[in-house]
């Protein structure tokens, strides 16, 4: 699916975006940071899906925008606070609010988007509330399991390939899941009917992930904006460092003494050798049937399902 395609839910979407900013609130030590934030961009693929299961379910747009909205000022809020427990200087090429404003300035701004995701959740369908208030709020603490379930695993010696697909499904996946879910609340849609949407978003997301974790290794800097390797000098367990610690029994104190560009050659090199490149893109299409599979569940009302399918190869087919 090309960016084009995007446009009809991206731009409505970003002119209700800038229409709540915070921008000019007081105090401005708080709000500012938070502007900042806001606009350092992102694909916003999370409120594009909400918006557009919303029009496949029935809904308009501005039903479902408030929705659209608290997922994304939810997911926003989440990379601050990420990016303060990872010390990560950059965000999108650009300082982290921490880095740029201070620790305290990044714990409180944090606090105050995931405030501002439930002002916009009210704004949903007054019959939809109760079960999108009970689902976001569930999902929202499945992030925040994945997020500790990953901070652990950089404590220990060995992660099991499971226990990181489901580390993945907690971090990343439940949010995209429970996009898709909200735009079919808002269409007035039961649990029941929403329910092979949420399942076809979380599976994407752990295809996503997958494929991420790729594009981190073996991805074209010029198309990423990353630097090759960058999970490997971060230490960070994926799925190809589990793979290539369990068949080539290498461990990561082994690859200390390394300065940071052989320890990216090493890596890379262990994982082709083991064919790991193909064999996570092989996992990662599994799950992407997976999602697709779940459409076939999908009520009669929902119409057809071009523009899921068209996402799905979107999301695998990427190179950025």
């Amino acid at each position: 699916m090309s960016e084009l395609k995007f446009d009809r839910w991206r731009l409505p979407f970003e002119e209700a975006l800038m229409a709540h900013n915070l921008a000019g609130f007081s105090p401005a030590g708080l709000y500012e940071p938070i502007d900042y934030f806001m606009n350092l961009g992102g694909k916003r693929l999370r409120p594009i899906v909400c918006l557009a299961a919303a029009e496949q379910c029935g809904a308009s747009l501005s039903q479902a925008m408030g929705a659209a909205l608290a997922i994304e000022w939810f997911h926003n809020f989440s990379l601050v606070h990420d990016d303060i427990m990872d010390r990560a200087p950059l965000r999108r090429g650009k300082p982290t609010i921490h880095e740029r404003n201070g620790l305290a300035a990044g714990v409180l701004c944090g606090d105050r988007m995931l405030v501002q995701s439930y002002v916009f959740l009210a704004q949903c369908p007054s019959s939809a509330l109760p079960v999108l208030l009970n689902r976001f709020n569930q999902t929202a603490s499945e992030v925040c399991d994945g997020q500790q379930l990953d901070m652990d695993f950089e404590q220990r010696s060995l992660v099991e390939a499971h226990e990181y697909i489901e580390m993945i499904r907690l971090k990343t996946a439940v949010l995209l899941g429970f996009a898709l879910e909200a735009g079919a609340l808002c269409a007035g849609w039961s649990n029941q009917q929403s329910a092979p949407l949420y399942r076809f978003g979380e599976q994407l997301g752990i295809a996503f992930q997958i494929k991420d974790d790729w594009l981190d290794a073996f991805g074209d800097p010029s198309q990423t904006g990353k630097q090759p390797g960058g999970d490997v000098l971060a230490r960070k367990k994926t799925w190809l460092w589990i793979q290539a610690q369990k068949e080539a029994g290498i461990t990561l104190a082994e690859l200390d003494a390394l300065d940071d560009s052989e320890r990216v050659k090493r890596s890379l090199g262990l994982f082709r050798d083991l064919d790991l490149p193909a064999r996570s893109m092989d996992l990662a299409l599994f799950h992407k049937q997976k999602a697709l599979d779940s459409l076939s569940l999908l009520s009669k009302t929902a119409g057809p399902t071009p523009f899921f399918i068209e996402f799905a190869d979107y999301l695998l087919g990427r190179e950025f």
